[in-house]
């Protein structure tokens, strides 16, 4: 069966939803970390007497919270905030055989990156990310989704010193992550995000992209919703080649270029699901539920409302705490308010795929 042929939303609709229409709201992935959780990572260099086992407490108490904290913001879909993770290569570089560490590297002003070294045949060790799933499982009430990296940005943001190119890496990796995204399934996980920032930068490389979704994708259970989220680049570059990747859906952030590539997605049917980014999340400022709802109504230009999903941009890690919450609740505020202007026939929905070619219809009041 296609891709663009199964729904994998409708198992996420909250058996108390009070509207016909469903906008299934979540993050992308990683979230600001309590301060205390920061200093406690700082304690373990610092003393001693504050052991591997005191930070994983620390990491715990913080899933939890902010587990919670999604849950109360109303989020359809939650995940932990990355507590565990402090970075999106350099953590799964640890649990990967064939990475080594040999120092940070410099990659813009004073900012440093622990790039890792592939030093040996890469090979699939210890789990990754299923004591995490199984823990915020524990922790939410709510569906959890997991984001994981990539292969092909594993592969790129890396020093390949052991394969005779970065394609043949991404490959290899890209089998490890298929072998992941076994474990977490048979775990129960029902919503796998790969995370691909690395294609916004090298849109060329498309098609390496595409051979490593689809080992990725390899004997996965049709109900299992696979995204891909790709960071802020020329989507003009990549589009519509990407309608070829087998997954459901893909999360782009188009509210940090005030939607300015919207008009790519309109030249040819998107036939996915779309995750919009409707809150930009590179700005230290809570916008207004209005505001929200019209960026919610720019996606049903792409798709009708079924195959939407409401999102930040991108990760959130680097604003305030309260900032970020503030955009999660407003967001999905925006939603619900959405959803039931949709039940009362306010929202004209006119997309591209309807429209049957390149002069869609714009949604508006």
């Amino acid at each position: 069966m296609s891709y663009n042929a199964i729904d994998t939303r409708e198992q996420f609709r909250p058996d108390d939803h009070p509207t016909d229409h469903f906008l299934l709201t979540t993050v992308v992935g990683s979230y600001p970390k309590p301060k205390w959780l920061n200093r406690a990572k700082e304690l373990q260099g610092e003393r001693e007497s504050f052991t591997d086992e005191h930070l994983q407490e620390a990491e715990d108490d913080a899933c939890r919270v902010i587990t919670d904290e999604h849950e109360r913001a109303g989020l359809d879909v939650v995940v932990d905030g990355e507590m565990r993770r402090n970075e999106m290569v350099e953590y799964f570089a640890h649990r990967i055989d064939g990475y080594e560490f040999n120092g940070p590297v410099k990659v813009w002003g004073h900012n440093y990156f622990d790039k890792p070294s592939v030093v040996g045949e890469v090979a699939y060790d210890e789990q990754w990310l299923v004591e995490e799933f199984e823990f915020t499982t524990d922790a939410a009430t709510r569906p959890v989704k997991v984001p994981i990296t990539g292969p092909y940005t594993l592969a790129n943001w890396s020093f390949n010193e052991a394969y005779d190119s970065e394609e043949e890496l991404a490959y290899a990796l890209a089998d490890l992550v298929n072998e992941e995204i076994d474990k977490l399934v048979d775990s129960g996980c029902q919503y796998i995000q790969i995370d691909e920032p690395a294609l916004a930068t090298t849109p060329d490389d498309h098609a390496i992209v595409g051979e490593c979704l689809e080992r990725i994708a390899d004997d996965v259970d049709e109900d299992v919703r696979l995204g891909l989220h790709v960071c802020y680049g020329d989507y003009s570059r990549i589009y519509p080649e990407i309608l070829e990747f087998p997954v459901h859906e893909f999360d782009l952030e188009l509210a940090n270029g005030d939607y300015d590539q919207l008009p790519v997605f309109l030249e040819e049917e998107f036939t996915k699901d779309l995750a919009l980014g409707v809150v930009d999340a590179h700005t230290a400022e809570v916008e207004p539920v209005e505001v929200i709802k019209e960026n919610i109504k720019k996606g049903f230009e792409v798709v009708p409302p079924e195959r939407l999903t409401v999102s930040p941009d991108c990760g959130l890690k680097l604003l305030p705490r309260d900032v970020a919450y503030g955009k999660m609740e407003n967001m999905v505020k925006a939603a619900r308010q959405v959803e039931e202007e949709l039940d009362a026939g306010e929202i004209t929905v006119g997309y591209a795929g309807e429209a049957g070619g390149n002069s869609p219809t714009p949604a508006d009041d």
